[in-house]
């Protein structure tokens, strides 16, 4: 219940379409070449998600437990919901160091426009700093389980995502429905 509260608030926050209208001639970013993308570098705060929305804010921006985003400086907050890996990895590990710092950010806007697009933040700058890939996500894992037995890519030995494969099955619908997706597609 409280991953579907999450979801519905951060769909319902105000994104900052501006930025998505037209193409950033200053970014560096690199095409992934998705529906609706667009290329965007921006100034903003690195925030709590949570703590924006609701004013219950944890220390050090939950210390990666929760949704990091970018505050603009017009008060729009943008969920940065991936980093520049080819993985789908999350940016919180690459961003929650600057937690309630300003940083510029280079990346993405993906999806179609209204009501919400993903950013895929793919290089940072601190205030007075150089610019930074945003790469850390499987160095990070890599680090914290590397007693893991299995091979292949991180998602294929985390703990976390073969508890909800075990619970839910490959496509969230249970067992039997993964069988029935095989057996009639594959």
């Amino acid at each position: 219940m409280r991953k579907i509260l999450l979801a519905l608030a951060i769909a319902s926050l105000p994104m900052h379409t501006s930025l998505s209208h037209a193409e950033d001639t200053a970014s560096k970013a690199e095409s992934w070449g998705l529906v609706g993308e667009k290329n965007a570098r921006f100034s903003a705060k690195v925030v709590d998600i949570m703590c924006e929305l609701t004013g219950n804010c944890a220390e050090k921006c939950g210390a990666g437990s929760y949704q990091i985003g970018l505050l603009t400086t017009d008060g729009k907050v943008i969920p940065a919901m991936k980093n520049g890996q080819p993985a789908f990895n999350g940016a919180v590990v690459d961003l929650l160091p600057f937690c309630g710092q300003n940083v510029e950010v280079d990346g993405l806007f993906v999806g179609e426009d209204i009501p919400a697009q993903l950013y895929q933040v793919q290089l940072i700058k601190p205030e007075g700093g150089e610019w930074q890939k945003t790469d850390l996500h499987t160095k990070e894992w890599d680090r914290l389980n590397a007693n893991l037995p299995g091979e292949g890519p991180w998602f294929r030995r985390d703990p976390r995502v073969l508890s909800e494969i075990a619970k839910d099955g490959y496509l969230g619908l249970g067992a039997a429905e993964d069988e029935k997706y095989i057996k009639e597609n594959l």
